[in-house]
């Protein structure tokens, strides 16, 4: 009975030994992690998602529907003005050139008849007058067939290269259907869709940096070469067009998105990202915790650039698993600098 009692009070002795060290880690602060601002480079950015396209494109169609019966150039094809690109089927072209031709020799060969007869006084002056305006006709329809034959072949107008190629040899081509797009002799560039909340922001000449899924490692530069003056109402955003070096290897067609620097700060104060919650930050003074309004300037995922309300010197909560307030004790360990 005796060791049966002295168990028993052991257990109960170690019971409450674990209750009041529990107790009295229940009273202990919290423990957070604190760590100076950093000094370092925030880039200031308004976001932008576009395509990559010709400064200068142009399409190049026939006046004429036609069959395509010939291709001297192709997508990706250097070429310069005049050059012929492609032929159009012309043979019932040919054929009333050769008719008309017919008919205005015959009306020539009248008019010409006619004169002679009007120098002898054996017509009236009208009969040769219509003899004239008949030849005449004759020459006007004969240049317009043969114009028409001209436009069977589709002629570069400008130098520059084939972006792309839309028919193939047999295919009917209706008229004004593009053949051929011509980007001119520039470097591509980037047309991109802005909010109008940040379009304010934007200035010609500011530096872009670019973003391509094509090439997923690669930043890309580039500059704000204007901002179209009229926004679109339904998306509520603006037209920027981003100009880009002539050996881009970004290509026409590529979505890419696009970050149009608005300030640079190689010596700014920053923040992980996650010690900023709701414009504030928690500032550890006197082994106390107390509440810190901030200006913030940029973000990013990792780091947010502080402005205002915090000195280098400071020491910052960055992380926390308690419910904090104002004037709260806290345990803080330091987390060591980056």
């Amino acid at each position: 009975m005796r060791l049966r009692h002295a168990i028993a009070g052991l257990g109960i002795g170690l019971g409450l030994a674990a209750a009041l060290a529990a107790a009295w880690l229940w009273t202990l602060p919290p423990r957070v992690e604190v760590a100076h601002p950093r000094i370092g480079q925030a880039v200031q950015a308004v976001y932008g998602t576009g395509n990559v396209e010709a400064s200068v494109m142009m399409p190049v169609a026939p006046r004429i529907g036609a069959r395509l019966t010939a291709l001297y150039a192709d997508e990706g094809s250097d070429i310069t003005a005049g050059q012929v690109l492609a032929q159009l089927e012309d043979d019932d072209l040919a054929n009333t050139v050769r008719q008309l031709q017919a008919q205005e020799a015959f009306a020539r060969s009248d008019f010409e008849r006619d004169a002679r007869l009007l120098k002898s006084g054996a017509i009236a002056r009208v009969t040769y007058e219509r003899a004239l305006s008949d030849w005449k006709a004759a020459q006007a329809q004969t240049a317009a067939a043969g114009a028409q034959v001209h436009f069977m072949k589709l002629v570069a107008p400008a130098a520059g290269r084939i972006i792309e190629r839309d028919g193939e040899i047999g295919q009917l081509i209706a008229a004004n259907q593009a053949l051929f797009w011509l980007s001119c002799d520039s470097p591509p560039r980037i047309s991109a869709e802005v909010d109008e909340e940040d379009i304010a922001r934007v200035r010609p000449g500011q530096d872009v940096l670019i973003h391509a899924d094509a090439f997923p490692r690669m930043v890309f530069k580039g500059w704000v070469q204007s901002v179209t003056p009229k926004g679109d109402p339904v998306a509520r955003s603006y037209r920027v067009r981003i100009g880009l070096p002539r050996n881009t290897p970004l290509m026409i067609g590529m979505t890419v998105e696009t970050n149009i620097v608005i300030r640079r700060n190689a010596r700014s104060l920053l923040l992980p990202a996650n010690a900023v919650e709701g414009g504030s930050v928690w500032r550890l003074r006197n082994g106390m915790v107390e509440r810190v309004r901030v200006e913030i300037g940029a973000r990013g995922t990792s780091e947010t650039e502080i402005l205002s309300g915090i000195a280098r010197q400071d020491l910052v909560v960055v992380a926390h698993d308690a419910v904090l307030k104002a004037g709260d004790p806290v345990r803080a360990s330091e987390r060591p600098s980056s």
